[in-house]
């Protein structure tokens, strides 16, 4: 009676999850399968303890709260910090995302002042950038921006080539609220977390990778910034 019950337990948790997996995504899949386990664990642990095998089911549900009070710190912790980062200049805020590397911004000046990029059409964005060929920093934030979501947009673009010919980015002085959002640490994170956070951000912007170098250099200078700081004890 017992294997009997233990089996109906694990078959219908099986059939659910298999139903679950045909319609989600990847990343879902995953996440669930992390919490799927102390769950499946202590529903044998209970079945068993029903059934009278305390001394096996017993250890098996404080094994799968263990494990459940374990992922829910961590969790926590992954979500607290390092999730997303902000690059402001003159004329556009752009935000990356951390786990994804999709990026997204908001226009801060210009025809399309307080318009979010993913909104824009690609006629739109053209013109944007047309505005932007001035701004230096901007266009470069901005080609990141493009070089993902239009690949071929530089074929229709056309602004003046001098404008919007590759060079160093003239940043103003930083200051620890922008490096720390650059990074998309909190304030106060330690050199360890500073370096991690460049880490991982740097596997998403450096240009070997497809990212930019105008990005990789403000990642660059908000980490020593900040680790300057520690260093000077600031």
């Amino acid at each position: 009676m017992t294997i009997l019950l233990v089996l109906i337990g694990v078959i219908g948790i099986a059939i659910l999850l298999g139903i679950y997996a045909l319609n989600a995504q990847p990343s879902q899949i995953a996440r669930v399968l992390r919490i799927a386990g102390p769950i499946v664990l202590g529903a044998l642990g209970i079945i068993l303890s029903l059934a009278g095998r305390v001394a096996i089911g017993g250890p098996m549900i404080m094994l799968a709260f263990a494990l459940f009070s374990r992922l829910r710190k961590y969790s926590g912790v992954s979500k607290a910090k390092g999730q997303q980062s902000t690059v402001r200049t003159a004329m556009l805020e752009m935000m990356l995302d951390h786990d994804t590397g999709a990026m997204n911004g908001v226009v801060l000046a210009g025809s399309h002042e307080g318009d979010v990029l993913d909104e824009l059409s690609d006629d739109a964005l053209l013109v944007l950038a047309a505005e932007m060929s001035g701004d230096h920093e901007s266009m470069q934030l901005l080609e990141a921006y493009l070089d993902r979501r239009m690949p071929e947009w530089r074929d229709n673009f056309e602004a003046d080539a001098g404008a919007r010919s590759a060079g160093t980015a003239q940043s103003g002085a930083m200051t620890h609220q922008e490096a720390y959002q650059i990074l998309g640490i909190e304030e106060g994170a330690s050199a360890v977390q500073i370096r991690k956070a460049h880490r991982s951000l740097m596997q998403r912007v450096h240009p070997d990778v497809g990212g930019s170098a105008f990005l990789a250099q403000r990642v660059n200078e908000a980490k020593d910034f900040l680790l300057r700081a520690h260093e000077d004890g600031s």
